[in-house]
């Protein structure tokens, strides 16, 4: 039995600050352009200032990006154009800036931050700040059984809570959220489909790597065989994360509602964010006003999920190679949207008519005239 009590999030968790986002649209309406002239960057503005409580809103100048990781059992179905066990490649060669979401995290001075949570690996040949969450080696094959104990997902939730809690206090002020993970978008799938009420056909993907016909086959069927092992657990959260999800999945989870509760904006990434945050949203329903969703990937599962939280991408190019990638995309958007809000200075006052010239001429002329009688007498 399970010590973590889900339902204190509900009480926990409050919205972004209305009262502030009324002052910030306030505030931007004494701006020189007009209001909505800057399309969803107004309202952007307008999210971050109610976020951060303040007006005008002050820049984004510690993100972070966060990426947890993990193999999944179901890779071993050859779901995945990467072979099962494969995470730990991915993992070095974000260490040593060679992927996607290194260059990106490069270009804006963003500080990249792995979490370990099930490698298939050796955890002595990692560093020891990317491994010391790990709550064990892979995760189980969810076709055929638990992708975790009980009491694992329930250390791994709490692993993802204790990460939100370190960055927050460390002055983090927004997070770019990633995964890197083999399998990850299957188990995600399976997720999005049990908490929408659909079919597997439906939020099946062909992954970061784009995968064959005949692997989008084996990848509907393990979606459809562990969504019948889904359907039992989907009022219990923890148990549904233990059963079809995994330790980084889980801990992602309990890292979006700690963020939450913390009052740190979160920007996802792709399928395996957005299922997580589908998660999170059936524990806390207000949790989903402090996320953003930074990109559309072209997942079904992510569109699927998205639509469910009534998040809105705020870019469309079709990347899916997960890691964060897409999301640091949208960290730039999020900068301009903060310093347009706060840096767009009033508009000028209206110049006063000047008097036309003949008639100053005759002011002075009847001044003079009329001031003779006004000199002092001797």
């Amino acid at each position: 039995m399970s010590s973590l009590n889900l339902d204190e999030f509900t009480d926990l968790i409050e919205r972004p600050d209305g009262g502030v986002r009324r002052d910030a649209e306030a505030y931007r309406e004494r701006r020189a352009v007009p209001p909505g002239a800057l399309g969803r960057l107004d309202d952007l503005g307008e999210w971050l200032a109610a976020a951060q409580g303040a007006v005008p809103v002050r820049p984004v100048e510690r993100p972070k990006a966060v990426l947890f990781a993990g193999d999944h059992g179901v890779a071993g179905l050859d779901v995945s154009a990467r072979p099962a066990g494969g995470a730990e490649r991915l993992v070095r060669e974000v260490l040593a800036g060679g992927r996607p979401v290194s260059v990106l995290a490069r270009r804006e001075a963003v500080p990249v931050r792995i979490v370990d949570m099930a490698l298939d690996c050796d955890p002595g040949t990692l560093p020891e700040e990317v491994v010391r969450h790990r709550v064990r080696r892979g995760s189980g094959r969810i076709d055929i059984e638990d992708a975790l104990t009980l009491e694992e997902a329930e250390a791994a939730f709490r692993a993802g809570m204790a990460v939100a809690d370190e960055e927050a206090d460390s002055g983090t002020d927004l997070v770019v959220l990633g995964d890197l993970s083999v399998g990850g978008t299957t188990v995600a799938g399976v997720l999005v489909a049990a908490l929408c009420g659909t079919d597997a056909s439906v939020v099946t993907g062909r992954g970061g790597v784009a995968i064959d016909d005949l692997t989008w086959m084996r990848k509907c069927a393990a979606i459809r065989d562990a969504l019948r092992r889904a359907r039992p657990v989907l009022g219990e959260q923890l148990e549904l994360l233990a059963t079809v999800g995994g330790a980084d999945v889980a801990a992602m989870t309990g890292f979006l509602l700690q963020c939450a509760v913390r009052k740190t904006p979160v920007i996802l990434d792709g399928v395996v964010g957005a299922a997580c945050a589908l998660v999170g949203q059936r524990i806390a329903f207000r949790a989903p006003d402090w996320w953003l969703a930074g990109h559309g990937s072209g997942e079904p599962g992510q569109a699927k999920a998205l639509d469910r939280m009534a998040l809105e991408p705020l870019l469309t190019q079709g990347v899916s190679v997960g890691e964060g990638a897409g999301a640091m995309l949208a960290l730039p958007l999020v900068r301009a949207a903060a310093a347009l809000a706060a840096e767009l200075p009033e508009p000028e006052p209206e110049p006063e008519p000047e008097t036309g010239a003949g008639d100053a001429d005759s002011a002075e002329d009847t001044g003079a005239a009329d001031g003779e009688g006004d000199r002092p007498t001797a």
